[in-house]
């Protein structure tokens, strides 16, 4: 993905290391899944060995009444080996599942605390691939996949065992396969392990595609830009359709190395028992169950081959999921102390996102508690950056910021939103009913608390909503405009009672007929707590108590509204124009 930084990926070492740490952590179900496995395995051996015997014993002249008991032992076998892989494949896909849950916990906890930058840099689309693609690639592994691997090997083992155990050198034979299996496998793995990495990624740059084009769908639609945003599309889904059609193709040729082995094999399994019936080492029933045994790898051993598609796709998945886990906490040291006031300090403030280029400099900034200021300027001033470091979301380069005389950073995020709250112009609404959402805030709230927190913010509409504050909202239940679910956001401004507001352009989506009425919500929901106003709309501006002007990342006057107005300079200039588009609306 051009201009983006992809979280980091995990070597293969480190993946297995993670894997044998969280294996050792379920030190008994993992012991309980390879007893279960030899028991499984070994009964499949044994009607291979019984029918040997039978062989012998037939060419011996022994009775009919001889295939009775090979009958019953072949049954009870056939009993205990399905029983006991049933439960060996429910124990391991058990334990992958815990496994996976877990890691898939711990990847979501760590994303929620990676720097905001941090995940803009990457594209939402590659952590998505990987809390969503990744971890079903491995799911459908770990419930399907890993079981029958662990059963092929655990089988492959006991037959040559066997295999050995009725004539060594008949053992020996069948072996002969293993170089061509390694011969196959050292050719197919170097070049397989690059492709399934870069379809992953491919996978990823596919998902940033399809969702940036749908979050700004909008937007496109707007500016007629969707041929250039399909082809994007359709250039990351090609991308990703080649490298698995490589993939693919890379395979059947692996396929047709492993069949030449089963056949080398084989052969000379069965060479070798011709020379030794021969001379009379072994008996024929000996030499029919070796070759039955090596017969009866072929379908275990082509799993275990044809499952590496599988399990390097997985260990691609687990990698990345590893990477993210393994991405270093930025987040420093909290040493207990809680402010004191609503007061912000910004001191030194400097911030690049490339570490090159940067866009503050040097600023100083202190709002006393209580105060309301707004931040303006042209595009690109800086004005989003500030509130974003004052709000805690992004760290900066170098400076120092203070709430009520601590610094931020030694605040844990938690504490950091107690105190500390944000309302954006992109306001989410999340799925179920309308008091849950309102209660994200304070989920100790009362029905009285969260409905008088509405009335504050003016959000008269909820009350003909079918079950009122109980209805269901977000996606399967009604939908929102803009301007509802700002009056949403600041509900639950009012219901988190921090002492810091934040709002970067929180009604910049409400248009000119429901912004009047979002600016006096957001003057009611902030009215007491010191409040920091990206202001979109200059009315904003005007009544906050102190208008801040900044640009190219510097504060070039601030003052009152009219202070300002009055002294001519750039907020004048601003203003006037502001006027002008209204007067000619």
């Amino acid at each position: 993905m051009t201009g983006t930084e992809l979280l980091p990926i995990a070597t293969g070492a480190r993946s297995g290391r993670f894997l044998l740490r969280e294996l050792a952590g379920h030190r008994a179900a993992t012991l309980g899944a390879v007893v279960l496995g030899i028991v499984a395995a070994a009964a499949t051996v044994v009607p291979v060995y019984v029918f040997g015997v039978l062989v012998d014993r037939v060419t011996e002249g022994a009775p009919a009444s001889t295939i009775v008991g090979v009958v019953a032992v072949i049954v009870v076998a056939a009993v205990v080996g399905g029983v006991f892989t049933g439960l060996g494949a429910y124990t391991v896909a058990l334990l992958g599942e815990r496994i996976l849950a877990s890691l898939r916990e711990r990847v979501v906890a760590r994303a929620l605390t990676l720097p905001v930058d941090r995940l803009d840099r990457a594209g939402r689309g590659d952590l998505l691939s990987r809390v969503g693609d990744d971890v079903a690639v491995m799911a459908k592994s770990l419930g399907e996949v890993v079981p029958q691997i662990l059963a092929a090997v655990l089988l492959v083992a006991v037959s040559i065992a066997a295999m050995l155990g009725v004539d060594w050198r008949l053992g020996l034979a069948g072996m002969v396969a293993i170089p061509l299996y390694v011969m196959a496998l050292r050719w197919y793995l170097p070049r397989s392990a690059p492709l399934y990495a870069s379809e992953r990624v491919a996978m990823g740059e596919r998902a940033q595609a399809l969702v940036s084009s749908m979050q700004g769908a909008r937007t496109v639609r707007a500016y007629g830009v969707e041929s250039e945003h399909l082809t994007r599309i359709d250039a990351a889904s090609a991308g990703a359709r080649d490298i698995a059609v490589t993939v693919f193709r890379l395979f059947t040729r692996f396929g047709s190395r492993s069949n030449r082995a089963e056949c080398v094999g084989l052969s000379v399994v069965l060479l070798a028992g011709f020379l030794l019936v021969r001379d009379g080492s072994v008996t024929v029933g000996e030499t029919t169950a070796a070759a039955l045994l090596f017969h009866r790898l072929f379908n275990p051993i082509g799993m275990l081959m044809y499952s590496f598609d599988d399990v390097q796709s997985a260990g691609a998945s687990l990698a990345r999921l590893v990477g993210v886990l393994d991405l270093p906490d930025e987040r420093r040291a909290v040493t207990g102390r809680e402010p004191d006031s609503g007061r912000i300090e910004l001191v030194g403030i400097r911030h690049s996102y490339d570490g090159v280029h940067e866009v503050i400099h040097g600023l100083d900034l202190t709002v006393a508690d209580g105060e309301t200021v707004a931040l303006v300027g042209s595009t690109g001033a800086g004005k989003s950056t500030v509130a974003a470091i004052v709000a805690g979301s992004t760290e900066p380069t170098a400076g120092a910021v203070r709430i009520g005389g601590v610094p931020l950073t030694e605040l844990a995020a938690d504490r950091v939103r107690r105190h500390v709250a944000v309302v954006s112009q992109e306001v989410h609404v999340f799925a179920g009913p309308l008091i849950d959402d309102l209660r994200l805030a304070a989920p100790g709230a009362s029905d009285a608390e969260v409905q008088a927190a509405l009335d504050l913010v003016g959000a008269e509409w909820v009350a003909d909503l079918p079950d009122g504050v109980h209805t269901v909202v977000g996606e399967g239940g009604v939908t929102f405009t803009a301007a509802r679910a700002q009056h949403v956001a600041l509900a639950r401004l009012v219901l988190a009672d921090p002492a810091v507001a934040v709002l970067d352009e929180a009604t910049a989506e409400a248009g000119s007929a429901g912004a009047r009425d979002l600016e006096d919500a957001a003057r009611a929901a902030t009215r007491g707590r010191t409040t920091v106003v990206v202001a979109h709309r200059l009315t904003q501006a005007a009544a906050a108590d102190r208008v801040v002007v900044l640009e190219h990342g510097r504060i070039v006057e601030q003052g009152s509204h009219d202070d300002l107005v009055q002294a001519g300079g750039r907020y004048h200039d601003l203003w006037s124009a502001w006027s002008e588009s209204l007067a000619d609306r």
